[in-house]
């Protein structure tokens, strides 16, 4: 049977951000508009969506420790006076276990084709491996400039950071190298500007105000089942697929009803999910919630229920009917 739930918001806090190294030195872009497109590639947990969100200045992508926590090929889009740039976030690369995992490194490795610039982020704290090389390698036939981000680097110090930047530029051709903290907003600019400067001439892809072009049904359903990812453990995380199934805006009393479905591949799983009494569901709709009323700017009436649907990370088919991997 669907478990429903009507959520509530609730308050949250800031923390401080921690001190963090100094910002590298900006580019500069002379001329004409320049425009193009950039993707993001690097193992999972790299700091991927981090940065875009960063970029954008504004929440679009969702964000956990849980590998495969992108699971779809989107946009993002930041414009200056002079550029516009179109970030394509892509699922970390790895290595696939199911059906899903093999969609998804299809989808990042795809990305790499037709983009003028390729961004390869590397945790300052993680140590360059196979992974990594493996993804390097899929770098060496593309024409695109090619940069090292080196990402995270307020949770490491200057010699550690320095260790991984020699590392990690031993495994291919780079023409430039930003180290940066997105979550403590340092040297963003660097990157943009950097970025900014690599891009040719060319038209606004986007219209001015554009954040992203991912659909707002999977906006909504992406922001679920973030929260999820967050408040559970083990295998539960990695077997959650969510759906919005209705959205309605009422004009008048400025409220967005949305109904959505979380679905997982067993059980004991939904149980999980629910909770005793319904508390973790609701807990996730709360906070669920919360970011997509400032995200739509209006009051949110949020009604989510649970269902099973027996090992869907492997069925290609139902892998394709979430949008995973190559998007809606």
């Amino acid at each position: 049977m669907a478990e429903r739930n009507d959520a509530r918001a609730t308050e949250k806090s800031a923390s401080p951000a921690p001190e963090t190294h100094a910002d590298l030195g900006m580019g500069e872009v002379a001329g004409e508009f320049h425009s193009g497109f950039v993707t993001l590639v690097g193992r999972p947990n790299a700091g991927k969506s981090t940065l875009v969100n960063a970029v954008v200045g504004t929440k679009v992508a969702i964000t956990s420790s849980t590998p495969q926590t992108t699971r779809h090929r989107f946009t993002a889009v930041h414009e200056e006076p002079w550029a516009q740039i179109v970030m394509v976030d892509t699922p970390g690369i790895h290595k696939p276990i199911d059906a899903l995992g093999e969609e998804l490194n299809r989808s990042a490795i795809q990305a790499l084709a037709d983009v003028d610039v390729i961004a390869f982020l590397i945790d300052a704290t993680k140590t360059v491996g196979k992974g990594d090389e493996w993804i390097a390698r899929h770098l060496a036939d593309s024409k695109a400039h090619k940069v090292l981000v080196i990402t995270k680097s307020a949770l490491a110090d200057q010699a550690q950071v320095d260790r991984q930047v020699e590392r990690a530029q031993a495994l291919a051709s780079f023409e430039a190298t930003v180290v940066l903290s997105a979550l403590e907003g340092v040297n963003v600019d660097g990157f943009i500007a950097l970025i900014s400067s690599l891009l040719p001439e060319g038209p606004r892809w986007f219209p001015e105000g554009t954040d992203t072009d991912q659909p707002l049904e999977v906006i909504i359903a992406e922001f679920i089942r973030e929260k999820i990812l967050r408040s559970t453990t083990d295998e539960v995380p990695h077997a959650v697929g969510v759906m919005t199934d209705d959205l309605e805006y009422d004009k008048k009393k400025d409220l967005y009803r949305i109904f959505a479905t979380v679905y997982v591949e067993h059980e004991s799983q939904k149980g999980i999910i629910i909770g005793a009494k319904g508390a973790k569901i609701k807990q996730i709709g709360s906070e669920a919630r919360e970011d997509l009323e400032h995200f739509l700017g209006g009051r949110v009436f949020l009604d989510l229920r649970v269902k099973v649907k027996k090992d869907w990370r492997r069925d290609a088919a139902q892998i394709r009917r979430f949008g995973y991997g190559e998007g809606l």
